[in-house]
């Protein structure tokens, strides 16, 4: 009968390789890029990779248009944002279905179906910050001013102390300082905005 003593155990023990973890992990899949045109760039953790339809988005990703380039994005199964030309967007602190921080340049427009659950999502831009719980609005530059427009729903602009609450129809603009007094935009303005990202209002 063989006799292993306490001594033995404890060596052999720890000679075995450790065992390898089942998985590793990977950030969240946040939803995917469904459409481009011209030129744009994904940038995940320092690397530059072509902006393509199927592209996966991830939670710290930054998504960027060039100069002739358009881009359709499509987050948590059916919110999409559309980028419109030099534009980018940074899914800062995303979560799928709850919202966020998404950090915006350029030219966007959001749009959530009215029959999914609100959405607590905050853009923030160089002019001030947008506050959003589902809803489809335009921020971009409009007849020489960087502004919101809300299609559906209601959005909060704010900026240096000054909140503007927008409802349908309505905007204001940003690049002043504060936020100007909310109108209401006439269907040209509305279609222009639209049409500078490639979309209808419809």
């Amino acid at each position: 009968m063989t006799v292993f003593s306490r001594r033995m155990l404890l060596l052999t023990a720890a000679s075995l390789p450790l065992a390898s973890p089942a998985f590793t992990s990977t950030p969240s899949r946040l939803g995917e890029v469904l459409e481009t045109t011209g030129p744009g760039d994904l940038i995940r953790d320092g690397l530059r990779l072509p902006l393509a339809p199927g592209l996966a988005l991830h939670e710290g990703d930054t998504a960027a248009t060039g100069d002739s380039g358009l881009a359709l994005l499509l987050l948590d199964a059916r919110t999409r944002i559309a980028l419109g030309t030099n534009s980018h967007i940074e899914l800062a602190s995303f979560l799928s279905e709850i919202g966020g921080t998404i950090r915006v340049g350029g030219a966007m427009v959001f749009d959530r179906p009215d029959d999914l659950p609100a959405l607590d999502a905050r853009f923030v831009t160089a002019f001030g910050e947008i506050g959003v719980r589902g809803t489809r609005f335009f921020v971009g530059w409009s007849r020489g001013d960087y502004a919101v427009f809300v299609q559906r729903g209601q959005v909060s602009v704010s900026n240096a102390g000054v909140t503007r609450l927008l409802n349908a129809g309505e905007g204001c603009t940003m690049s002043a300082g504060v936020p100007s007094e909310v109108t209401p935009w006439g269907e040209a303005r509305i279609d222009e905005a639209f049409a500078s990202l490639g979309l209808s209002r419809d």
